[in-house]
């Protein structure tokens, strides 16, 4: 899905992520590392920190939605895979510490045949 189809008047949306992963706002809140009342307090959903988190979250399962042929499954994978050379830590929780970069590069090398 394109990044546009998850927001509304620019700003991600945590009801629309939610739907395309057919979860709660709440759900979307924790995965992202976020308190419930950011994604319900309009003030809270704009915040630069709010914003970002749920960015990332989405560019990483966006990047490997074609190798997962839904987004459902890439949402899963990103949830509950343990990445090799993380110790043991899956994609989500690396992007709650703040290393969505380093996510995406492993997937860069992943697709590149580094890791295969």
């Amino acid at each position: 899905m394109g990044l546009v189809q998850y927001a509304d008047d620019g700003f991600f949306a945590p009801r629309k992520i939610a739907d395309a992963f057919r979860t709660t706002s709440e759900e979307v809140a924790r995965t992202a590392g976020l308190g419930k009342d950011a994604v319900q307090r309009k003030d809270r959903v704009r915040s630069d920190k709010t914003q970002r988190r749920l960015r990332e979250m989405v560019e990483v399962i966006n990047k490997v939605e074609p190798r997962f042929g839904s987004s459902l499954m890439a949402y899963a994978w990103y949830r509950s895979e343990p990445l090799p050379g993380f110790s043991g830590q899956t994609a989500m929780q690396l992007v709650r510490n703040g290393r969505a970069d380093e996510v995406l590069d492993y997937v860069d090398a992943v697709d590149a045949g580094v890791y295969a």
